[in-house]
């Protein structure tokens, strides 16, 4: 159902973002990161994950409240993986072998603990047997298929 809301409400762009979701700027620890800052640019900073999967789970994120990843900039996306790889080249080797970097977007789960309305990219450390395998990894095997050349085809024309 659409929202409407009248002009003489909207006194700000955030204004629009808290009227449409319930939710301030004010109200998203990812826009109030207090003093959990570890590195920063023009656009994006680090934190560590709390809660965490390992050591080392780092978070990177747009300054800009930002819900849908495509809504991102060039020049935010630039600053975030500039910090990524800064991320990358000091952990390799002392928190683990390599990195997983990942994003969610998961419009249908609610905002909880462990999920938040705002961007952000994981960056965390892992090695061969590492505990993120022998916890869950190591079951995932099952889930893999061969691609199916239907399946391709059709798939393939959601991108034309």
């Amino acid at each position: 159902m659409p929202i409407f809301v009248p002009l003489s409400r909207i006194s700000h762009p955030a204004s629009i973002f808290a009227i449409v979701t319930g939710m301030t700027d004010k109200d998203c620890p990812f826009c109030q990161p207090k003093d959990k800052v570890l590195r920063e640019n023009d656009a994006a900073l680090v934190i560590l994950s709390n809660p965490r999967k390992v050591p080392g789970h780092f978070l990177v994120i747009p300054k800009r409240h930002v819900e849908k990843p495509w809504d991102l900039t060039h020049e935010e996306l630039a600053g975030i993986f500039d910090l990524i790889f800064f991320i990358e080249k000091k952990i390799i080797g002392k928190l683990g072998e390599g990195c997983d970097v990942r994003q969610n977007y998961r419009p249908f789960m609610p905002q909880n603990r462990l999920k938040k309305d705002h961007v952000h990219f994981h960056v965390y450390p892992r090695s061969l047997n590492d505990y993120l395998y022998k916890a869950a990894e190591i079951y995932e095997t099952d889930l893999f298929a061969d691609l199916d050349p239907l399946e391709h085809d059709e798939v393939a024309k959601l991108l034309k």
